[in-house]
């Protein structure tokens, strides 16, 4: 058998074990698990405290800008962190890609921070 039809016959094999691999847990999660009815078990439960008010919440929208901030931050970090450990490998034409690539972060840092989506109100 040649190479090529070997990996497409590995790959063919990884689809279908990864395709059953997540109905067949669940089937048998439902066949194997316990069923003892009770009512503690349908009451809501919040950090070992009883809930007190109503189950829903609005939280104010800077909670969610803010959130959205840190996760384009941190993927930067994801960027950033390769390409500082293969520097020297990469040469001038990546340096300028990053470059830019930070450019472009720190122009929505400061577009953020002019609108005053950083300001706490």
């Amino acid at each position: 058998m040649h190479t090529a039809a070997l990996d497409h016959l590995t790959l063919a094999a990884f689809v279908v074990v990864g395709a059953l691999f997540v109905p067949l847990t669940v089937f048998a999660s439902n066949l194997l698990a316990p069923r003892k009815p009770d009512a503690r078990k349908g009451a809501t439960y919040e950090c070992g405290v009883e809930p007190v008010g109503p189950p829903w919440v609005q939280f104010r929208i800077g909670y969610y800008v803010y959130a959205l901030l840190f996760v384009v931050f941190d993927i930067e970090t994801v960027f950033l962190y390769p390409w500082a450990v293969a520097f020297n490998a990469l040469g001038a034409f990546v340096l300028i890609e990053m470059l830019f690539f930070i450019a472009i972060l720190a122009f929505g840092l400061w577009y953020a921070w002019k609108e005053g989506a950083l300001s706490w109100r």
